[in-house]
Order: C-alpha cells, then sequence, then structure tokens
C-alpha cells in the first residue's frame, strides 16, 4: 500500500534527510587512498549516533531464508560491486578506485535514503568521470516526470533510455522505492520500463530513486555473503540515490543539502 505523508509527517521526514545528507558530506570529507571502508563505516555511524539519528541499514533482516542480517551501517561497493558490498578492515581504498555508499539514517520515526558514488583521490578516468556523470543525470532525468498525474512508469522509462542512450547497462534486478516509516514501502521503482504504467503519482508520496548503472553488460552475479552485488564482466557500476516529496509542483529532493 502507498502512504501518502501528512505535513506533520513530512516535516519529520525531511529531518532524517538531511542527516543522511550530512553523513555522505561527512563520508565525502573522509573518503581517501588508504582509508579502510570499516573506517568509514564508523565515522558514518558516530555521526547518525551524534545527531539523534539510527543507522536504519546495521542489522536490517531481509528476511531471506540463509542471508544473515546487514552487518554494517552503511553499504560500501567498490569499482565492479554494484550495490550491498559489506564494509571491512581488509578493504583499504586505493587511488582511482570508484566507490558507492548507500545510507539509510532513521530519526522521528522517518527513513532517509540516499546514495552517491565517489572516485577516490585525484586520478579519475574519463570513463569513470562519464560514469558517475550518467548515473546522476539519469535520476534528474527520471524525477522530470515525478508530477501529480504521472505515473512510476514515466519515470522509469526516462531513467532507462537516458542510460541506454548514453552506452550504458541497466540494472534491472534491483529498484527505487516507497519510504517513510519503512525503509522499503510500495511502490517498487524500476530503471526501466514503459511510460503511462504502474501508479498514479500523487502529493505526499516519498520515493527514494536510484538510479543503478554498469559500465558494460548488465549482468550480475551475488557473491557468498548473501548481500554484495557485482557485475558479470568485471566493469566497473555507479548508485545515485535520493529521497523525494512529491508535491503540487515540482518534486522536492529531500537529501539534498
Amino acid at each position: 500500500m502507498i502512504t501518502i505523508k501528512s505535513k506533520k509527517e513530512i516535516e519529520e521526514m525531511k529531518e532524517a534527510c538531511k542527516l543522511t545528507a550530512l553523513v555522505h558530506k561527512k563520508l565525502q570529507e573522509n573518503i581517501r587512498p588508504g582509508i579502510s571502508t570499516y573506517e568509514l563505516d564508523k565515522i558514518a555511524e558516530n555521526f547518525i549516533r551524534g545527531n539523534g539519528g539510527i543507522p536504519a541499514q546495521k542489522g536490517y533482516d531481509p528476511k531471506i531464508k540463509g542471508v544473515p542480517p546487514f552487518p554494517c551501517s552503511i553499504c560500501t561497493s567498490i569499482n565492479d560491486e554494484v550495490i550491498h558490498g559489506i564494509p571491512s578492515k581488509s578493504v583499504i581504498l586505493k587511488e582511482g578506485d570508484i566507490i558507492s555508499i548507500d545510507l539509510v539514517s532513521y530519526k522521528n520515526g522517518f527513513n532517509g535514503d540516499a546514495a552517491r558514488t565517489y572516485i577516490v583521490g585525484k586520478e579519475k578516468s574519463k570513463e569513470h568521470v562519464r560514469l558517475l556523470d550518467v548515473t546522476k543525470q539519469a535520476f534528474f532525468e527520471g524525477i522530470k516526470y515525478a508530477v501529480k498525474g504521472n505515473r512510476i512508469g514515466d519515470i522509469s522509462h526516462a531513467i532507462g533510455q537516458y542510460i541506454e542512450k548514453n552506452g550504458f547497462s541497466v540494472v534491472r534486478e534491483f529498484q527505487g522505492h516507497g519510504i517513510g516509516r519503512q525503509m522499503h514501502e510500495d511502490p517498487g521503482i524500476p530503471n526501466y520500463g514503459k511510460a503511462g504504467k504502474g501508479a498514479r503519482i500523487e502529493p505526499g508520496m516519498t520515493l527514494a530513486i536510484e538510479p543503478m548503472v554498469i559500465m558494460g553488460k548488465p549482468d550480475i552475479l551475488e557473491l557468498d555473503d548473501g548481500w554484495t552485488i557485482i557485475t558479470e564482466d568485471g566493469t566497473p557500476a555507479a548508485h545515485y540515490e535520493n529521497t523525494i516529496l512529491i508535491t503540487e509542483k515540482e518534486p522536492e529532493i529531500l537529501t539534498l543539502l
């Protein structure tokens, strides 16, 4: 069931979303060659808790047989890891790596969800920069259609068309979602699809829209940890996500400062 938030609920949810944006800013300041993803995870957890929030991903149980609850506060996916990478003391960032960080802050009974992909250090290949630019812009192409009276498929279609027009592949097995008191709510928001399909978009809906883009072929694999998703051909991937609010006019992005 799609939930429509009241004005009071929206104001409360905005605090969780602002906290998520501030965590990303804090992490961006600390991403550098030589730091471990474990250290980034601790920076994020301490910042969230220090600002009255809870890292919603820590202990998140997908309720899938054989898959343990997520053990950390953020997802750190490096190079050919698409999403859900698990932070570790043994994973040290190197010059030129690309790292996608997905995190959810819980505050006031609501969740704020956002993902960013960063290039580590100063060595930035043109191919990586273009991958990140297209992934980010795909989000903005999608939310042009996140307006009252349109359908979810209009967002999905715009995202997928933009990604493929630029020569990259869309991750089809994972998607965006509604968000609010629960981390994942209806509706599901694929990053591809037909315009004019899906649920009608209404003011008060809060959505996490998140293009996931692969430089090479679209095929993916799941690692034995039950969480980490990688590209089958070993090419890099990127992820960009914000929580947005549907209004009477243009959508409002809640997880940007």
